[in-house]
């Protein structure tokens, strides 16, 4: 993976550092209060992947913006985030940077990170699922429609990336 890199802030693959692990998993958890042990299992799912040189799929993938030994944000990708459009994958998901790093350029350093790494391998469409416009689209994501997250009542923007777009 291309290295990004801006001030302090590094863009690291998973994938590449298994030591960081236990620590994004949980860093995940507090983030978006989904059950640690389906952030372990997916990340998990990442690093066999990689140890073992699996080609069939590179996902799910797992990436964190850190700032020397603290983690000021991440993102990851994985087949559905838990929305009724199964034909819609993959999805980026977790999109999270830590409020004393926002306004800094660092989710679109990431977004810009998961993009050309997914095109490396092979992906070059991605969606994302959120209830944010506007957002997204200064990086090169367009509105594709409306889809309904799993138990949600309203409708949620998805977001679709053709990497080689204009962004």
């Amino acid at each position: 993976m291309r290295k990004y890199r801006m001030d302090n802030i590094i863009i690291r693959k998973v994938r590449e550092h298994p030591d960081m692990a236990d620590a994004a998993a949980r860093w995940f958890h507090e983030k978006w209060g989904i059950p640690l042990e389906a952030y372990q299992e997916s990340i998990g799912q990442c690093l066999k992947a990689g140890i073992e040189h699996l080609q069939e799929s590179p996902v799910p993938q797992w990436y964190l913006a850190m700032n020397g030994e603290d983690i000021a944000g991440g993102l990851g990708v994985i087949e559905n985030d838990y929305h009724n459009r199964k034909d819609l994958s993959p999805n980026v998901c977790a999109v999270y940077v830590e409020e004393a790093f926002r306004c800094r350029g660092i989710a679109g350093m990431l977004l810009e990170a998961v993009c050309s790494d997914m095109a490396a391998q092979g992906i070059d469409t991605l969606y994302l699922l959120t209830d944010h416009d506007s957002f997204y689209e200064r990086y090169g994501w367009e509105f594709h429609c409306l889809v309904r997250g799993d138990g949600e009542p309203d409708m949620s923007r998805m977001y679709v990336h053709r990497q080689g777009a204009v962004g």
